[in-house]
Formats: structure tokens, sequence, C-alpha cells
């Protein structure tokens, strides 16, 4: 998954992401994080951001990675008020933003 963010291919990073569960593997915050910077990274924000609510409804815990790639793909889909919410979310979820979260 993180080879295909790396190489711009998004639709092929959620082309693996998906085979994990018919694979029988269980998402991971790893898999999810790739899954969402891969997103980010090819501007597809309401993707980025389903992934990112369904971390929840999979009873995962969000990473700092995760969060900082979901409100990346928020900055880049010109949604500073989704950014800023979870920006804000993040202390209530145990993760302290870094340089990195606060670039985003």
């Amino acid at each position: 998954i993180s080879a295909c963010e790396k190489g711009g291919q998004w639709q092929e990073a959620l082309v693996f992401f998906h085979a994990l569960s018919k694979a029988y593997v269980p998402p991971s915050i790893v898999s999810y994080s790739a899954a969402i910077s891969a997103c980010e990274k090819g501007s597809q924000v309401q993707q980025a951001l389903t992934l990112f609510d369904e971390i929840s409804e999979v009873k995962i815990r969000p990473n700092l990675i995760s969060c900082s790639a979901a409100i990346s793909a928020c900055e880049k889909g010109g949604q500073w008020e989704k950014a800023l919410n979870l920006l804000q979310a993040m202390p209530g979820a145990k993760l302290s933003p870094d340089a990195i979260t606060h670039n985003s």
C-alpha cells in the first residue's frame, strides 16, 4: 500500500487495502494510515476522510500518522474547518500534534 502511495497510485493502494479483508487479514492502523496517505497524495479528500472515519468503526485507535494524513487531505481539499476539528480532537485521542501535524 505504501509503495503505491509513493508511486502516486492511490487507486491501486485501495485495491490492495480492500484485498486485505478479502484475504481475512484484519486491517491495522498501519494499513489504514498508508491508504489514507495514498488518497491524500492523490487528492482524494473524501476517500481519505471515509477511511479515517472507518478507523473508529472497526475499533482501531488512530495514530499521529493517520491524523496527520487526514488533516493534510483536508488542507488539499480546502476543508480547513474539518482539518481544525481533527486537530482539536487529537488530545482527546491521547495524541499530541507534532510539527508535521501542524504543518499539514
